[in-house]
């Protein structure tokens, strides 16, 4: 290792033991804030998603406007925000709301409209109407496909939510911009490890619920690497 490196390491290590307390705390408002954010937007988006699967016109018009709101900047569309819904915490929901909708709505109408076809008439010849084959038939096979949706938005939401802090958000935003303005590279690198870590944590845990769906469904997957060790280490046990 360079000797330049050694102390640089040093430095991270000593800042992430020197402010641990506040790191957990805004690591906690950091997550809270993400989850706000997709409780809010899950009922809007799914159900978004599945309304436009029976109108093609209008599945145009919901996707373009969503694809629109994700490339909007999160600095002006904090701007236009901020002053209806103050400083604080409000605006960044309502910004990460605007922003999670084009990848759930998106895999929401993916999912349903490609539910197989067979399976479909066979609900409508048992009997099924509209509303039963979406509940029965439908949803239960997009479910994955929806998942895998959640698990794009949560990423986003999880580095967008740091710019929240810009206009007074809770979160390890905090500690970026403030090592920006003060030019402290250590609390920079280390909030943005741990920024990462965090949207890995969001992905990895919906990854497992993504797996469990396909795998209630009947799909045949490859065993995880987590699962490979498990069973390797319990076949050395026994």
């Amino acid at each position: 290792m360079s000797p330049a490196v050694v102390p640089f390491v040093d430095e991270l290590v000593g800042f992430a033991l020197d402010n641990s307390d506040r790191l957990v705390r805004m690591s906690i408002e950091h997550v809270v804030l993400v989850l706000q954010a997709l409780a809010i937007a899950l009922p809007i988006s799914v159900g978004l998603g599945i309304a436009i699967s029976y109108n093609d016109r209008a599945a145009t018009v919901v996707l373009w406007i969503a694809g629109v709101l994700l490339t909007l900047p999160a600095i002006a569309l904090f701007g236009v925000l901020v002053p209806s819904l103050g400083i604080g915490a409000p605006p960044v929901i309502a910004a990460l709301v605007a922003y999670a909708q084009l990848p759930i709505i998106r895999n929401t109408y993916i999912g349903v409209t490609q539910a197989d076809a067979a399976a479909v008439e066979a609900g409508t010849g048992l009997g099924m109407n509209r509303i039963e084959r979406l509940r029965r038939v439908r949803l239960p096979v997009a479910l994955p496909v929806v998942m895998a949706g959640i698990r794009n938005a949560v990423v986003i939401l999880v580095g967008l939510a740091a710019i929240g802090a810009f206009i007074g958000g809770p979160g390890l935003g905090h500690f970026v911009f403030y090592g920006i303005s003060q030019g402290d590279t250590a609390m920079i690198v280390v909030t943005t490890v741990l920024i990462s870590v965090l949207a890995l944590a969001f992905d990895y845990l919906f990854a497992l619920v993504e797996r469990g769906l396909r795998l209630r469904n009947g799909e045949q997957l490859e065993p995880t690497y987590v699962t490979r060790t498990a069973r390797a280490v319990s076949t050395q046990l026994t």
